[in-house]
């Protein structure tokens, strides 16, 4: 838990307090200061993956969205991080956002006065905005007073161990016979170096989800900005490719972000099969943490990590109402997008990805 940000002075006075002793600076990410940023993002223990600074290029050459990444400084040192997304549209409204179309974000500091700056400036850079309200997606702590939460997703986070026998044998039984059965079935596993494989697996997949599916150049975006930190596995029968995986790694964890399975995975437990293979990989290069990702409560998704014996974790993702008079519902859970899902789902594919870019880049 880390001290949530609680204040009595308004955010300007708390901005003017510090600029006037000096003590803590509030500035914006510059491109030179890239290689600063990630150190701090690094060595904080709250940071996550998503904290990186590669996200600025994403954002903003990936979905043409404003970034404002804040990092507060004293006599040079960086104490605290908060990257933040001007978002804009028809579906999202408008928004300030840390961190939208990742999982985690919000403050990440190593000192509490830093982190009272550095939400001062997210409060007031909202206001000025005139956005509807200011999210942080942090991993933990408390909702501070004026804030607001809704019990909504939940993460799942397990020690990998070193063995891949334990490994197997952490995992519940009844989800471990399912496992042992793709594994005799002949499933085999590769690292691919380009999208030819998952892109189509991906596509298909959301697509039956009625969700709009990201462009390709953000994936291989992706790939060029993290580099060896992301990488795509796939799961094949033979020469058919059924279920591939584009995961992240950061100090010593690894994130299953986009996965996507054919029609015949389920039969085939390729889905599965994916998610093992990935933990034994990653065991492989030492990596001891398996992070599942978040889902929403009640849904499938939620249902099938528990299967695996991961236990829920509660996201207490913080809003702040600023011109906005209720918190934002635009997930696919919210019965009025029922239809829309369901139109979604009968477009012709090629038409639906080409028209999904457009769309889900106001989602966020």
């Amino acid at each position: 838990m880390h001290d949530a940000p609680h204040f009595t002075d308004s955010a300007a006075d708390v901005i003017a307090a510090a600029q006037r002793s000096s003590a803590i600076t509030i500035r914006t990410l510059l491109p030179q200061d890239h290689g600063r940023w990630d150190a701090f993002v690094h060595s904080c223990p709250e940071a996550t993956f998503f904290h990186r600074a590669g996200w600025q290029t994403i954002m903003e050459q990936g979905f043409g969205h404003a970034s404002h990444f804040l990092y507060a400084e004293q006599n040079g040192r960086i104490l605290g991080v908060l990257p933040l997304v001007h978002l804009r549209g028809l579906l999202c409204g408008k928004a300030l956002v840390s961190l939208p179309f990742c999982v985690y974000g919000g403050i990440a500091a190593v000192h509490p006065q830093a982190r009272r700056a550095l939400d001062a400036r997210a409060q007031h850079l909202a206001r000025e905005l005139e956005v509807g309200h200011l999210e942080y997606r942090q991993r933990d702590g408390d909702l501070a007073d004026g804030w607001q939460g809704k019990p909504l997703y939940a993460t799942f986070r397990k020690t990998l161990l070193a063995d891949d026998e334990q490994n197997l044998l952490a995992i519940p039984r009844k989800q471990r016979a399912v496992l042992r059965k793709a594994i005799a079935a002949g499933l085999h596993s590769a690292v691919e170096h380009d999208l030819e494989r998952f892109f189509p697996l991906y596509a298909a997949s959301v697509h039956r989800l009625g969700t709009p599916v990201f462009a390709r150049r953000h994936f291989a975006l992706l790939r060029t900005v993290f580099g060896d930190d992301c990488d795509i596995l796939t799961v094949y029968q033979g020469q058919q490719a059924q279920a591939s995986v584009l995961s992240f790694y950061f100090r010593g964890e690894v994130l299953p972000y986009y996965g996507a399975g054919s029609v015949l995975a389920r039969s085939s437990g390729a889905n599965d099969f994916m998610y093992w293979e990935l933990m034994r990989r990653a065991g492989a290069r030492g990596v001891r943490q398996f992070d599942f990702g978040r889902s929403k409560l009640g849904t499938g998704a939620f249902d099938f990590k528990k299967n695996w014996g991961f236990a829920p974790q509660p996201l207490p993702y913080a809003y702040k109402l600023i011109r906005a008079s209720a918190l934002p519902d635009v997930n696919p859970l919210n019965p009025k997008y029922a239809l829309f899902i369901r139109a979604w789902r009968r477009l012709p594919l090629p038409l639906a990805n080409l028209l999904g870019p457009h769309l889900v880049r106001q989602l966020g």
